[in-house]
């Protein structure tokens, strides 16, 4: 898989607000849509870290919301890992629109690892950080 993923979205009358576009609470919807994806990809399926009862949970969100985005849009979330400490990861994401290229957000997530039982931090496992190639800033 490539470093920077890129996970396709069409916009959805759910996701319109008031004022005729997304709404915001939908761009960090997708952005979770295309971690796990990511994930995914790199052979990293909720299955997988049920199995060995630990996974990431969300520290932090930063998004910088730049243009709007309307009914109908493709969208490509891009994201991708930009480090791997002991017990977390931040993860970043550019929001673009298809047809132009047009950037409609900036963000970044800050992961944590932690065991499911207990909800304590967790060094992260070296099979999962293996997994994701770092794209520095």
């Amino acid at each position: 898989m490539p470093a920077i993923y890129e996970h396709h979205w069409t916009v959805a009358a759910e996701e319109i607000d008031r004022l005729g576009h997304v709404n915001n609470l939908a761009f960090l919807a997708w952005m979770q849509a295309a971690a796990l994806a990511h994930s995914a990809a790199q052979g990293w399926t909720p299955e997988r870290y049920e199995a060995i009862r630990s996974g990431w949970v969300v520290r932090s969100h930063q998004i910088k919301y730049l243009q709007s985005a309307y009914l109908g849009e493709t969208v490509i979330v891009r994201t991708w890992v930009a480090d791997m400490k002991k017990v977390s990861s931040t993860r970043r994401y550019k929001i673009v629109r298809a047809s132009d290229q047009a950037l409609l957000a900036s963000a970044a997530t800050e992961w944590a690892f932690v065991d499911y039982d207990s909800g304590a931090l967790r060094r992260i496992p070296e099979e999962i950080c293996g997994s994701f190639e770092i794209v520095k800033d």
